[in-house]
């Protein structure tokens, strides 16, 4: 699998965001390959509908069929480990926008997915001692934002190759936010 997938076209950004879309590479880039019909399943959907949607990542080149396995149903994994954009360039047109606003809100949609399936008596005590999330109000220039997140990321490749034969280890939803705030903002 590729390390990560750059998008310069708000098209692209557009159809990935669609919610059925994301949802589904999610699932193949976090839980490995699958067909149609599994992640219907998954999702609570048709499989005619997931075809259709996995056929539309494949096009825009999120996904492809995986031959790893020689089973007779079609079975897609995710191409890329992330995706990433340029806002700056993303936002330079009314598409563009349109394209960022939709994709935000697929993150958040993600984030209150991953609370909500988070229940406590399903976890020991340490996971949820160290489970939860923080709301950090900080004063930063845009470079200092920017300095936190490669260290986020910088952070956690470290941590994961540190605990990689943890028995404990399991994969975690880790969601970074950063925005500008104005003082008047609720």
């Amino acid at each position: 699998m590729e390390e990560g997938y750059r998008i310069t076209d708000p098209e692209v950004l557009k159809a990935v965001a669609h919610p059925l879309r994301v949802r589904m590479l999610g699932m193949l880039r976090a839980d490995g390959p699958a067909t149609a019909s599994q992640l219907a399943r998954r999702v609570g959907e048709s499989s005619g509908s997931t075809s259709y949607h996995l056929r539309e990542l494949a096009k825009y080149g999120f996904i492809e069929e995986d031959h790893s396995t020689d089973g007779r149903e079609r079975r897609w994994r995710a191409r890329h480990h992330y995706t990433s954009w340029d806002n700056v360039q993303m936002g330079a047109t009314p598409q563009g926008r349109e394209a960022l606003k939709i994709m935000k809100m697929r993150q958040v949609e993600a984030l209150v997915r991953a609370i909500e399936r988070f229940d406590e008596s399903d976890w020991s005590i340490a996971w949820v001692e160290a489970s939860g999330m923080t709301d950090i109000l900080t004063k930063l220039p845009p470079a200092g934002l920017r300095e936190f997140f490669e260290r986020a990321d910088a952070l956690l490749t470290e941590l994961e190759e540190r605990y990689a034969d943890d028995p404990e280890t399991v994969k975690a939803h880790v969601f970074l936010a950063g925005y500008p705030r104005r003082d008047m903002d609720a």
